[in-house]
């Protein structure tokens, strides 16, 4: 796979991650202290969103991911799970991918493998037995997974709403049918100066109104690529064996470990 592909797989997995984290309840079956109030403004959506972010210690769930280019009528779907814990002031994400399904294929196992600390992103791929690490920040200086996710797109709940406005036009997407629908729609079109206009065009979100929670999120990029992600029966604030966040590379794997100054002057 391009190194392009993965680098930006990871990021939008990270960002996607990010926008879940905003569920106050102790379990996936628990009832709700807050949920989405009536979707009378986009403004008020998104502070809504934001104020049950910081409230997060852990999540994990299931993540279905779908990936599409239509100049090429291509798509894979991948099938994986998603874990994020904070300690302390530090955070670690992992995401492990155990299925593929390439076009009208069967399905497959496939195991690919992401683990960021703070300062490494580390991926495994077990079909060609490597393992690659490359460092996003100084040792002494880690970031959250929001962090790095927000340095290439926007968080929903999370960037501030006067810089969201700025980069895109929001419209909030009234239901297809009359009546009180159990997700809230958001457009995000990407404005002509906008910092994100050379990557994507346009962004949608469907938020759970009952979880506050995205259900879905869909990005499509300016090659008219598709990035379709589905988060599916999240368990928030459980305890979570810290074992999960720990990176074990099987007998015969190569290993290959980009340095911070190295993978810079690759991107550039």
């Amino acid at each position: 796979m391009d190194k392009r592909i993965i680098a930006k797989t990871a990021i939008v997995l990270l960002w996607v991650a990010n926008t879940c984290w905003t569920y106050e309840c102790t379990n996936s079956s628990a009832t709700c202290k807050h949920k989405v109030a009536a979707a009378d403004s986009v403004e008020s959506i998104l502070k809504q969103l934001k104020q049950r972010a910081s409230e997060i210690q852990s999540y994990q769930g299931q993540v279905r991911y779908l990936f599409k280019q239509p100049l090429l009528e291509s798509q894979s779907l991948r099938k994986g799970v998603l874990y994020y814990q904070k300690f302390g002031k530090k955070s670690k994400l992992r995401m492990n991918f155990d299925t593929l399904k390439q076009d009208d294929e069967e399905e497959q196992k496939y195991a690919e493998h992401f683990m960021f600390d703070g300062v490494w992103l580390t991926r495994i791929d077990y079909q060609i037995k490597a393992v690659e690490s490359r460092q996003l920040a100084e040792p002494n200086e880690p970031v959250d997974a929001f962090e790095l996710a927000s340095r290439s797109l926007p968080i929903i709940g999370f960037s501030k709403v006067e810089d969201l406005k700025k980069q895109f036009e929001i419209k909030l997407i009234p239901p297809a049918e009359a009546g009180s629908s159990p997700l809230v729609h958001l457009n995000l079109k990407v404005k002509p100066d906008s910092k994100y206009k050379d990557d994507y065009t346009s962004i949608n979100f469907w938020i759970d109104r009952k979880l506050v929670l995205p259900a879905k999120v869909v990005a499509v990029t300016t090659e008219a690529d598709v990035y379709e992600i589905h988060l599916l029966k999240p368990k928030v604030n459980e305890k979570m064996d810290e074992k999960v966040f720990e990176v074990e590379i099987p007998k015969g794997f190569t290993t290959e470990r980009i340095p911070l100054k190295k993978a810079v002057k690759q991107e550039n």
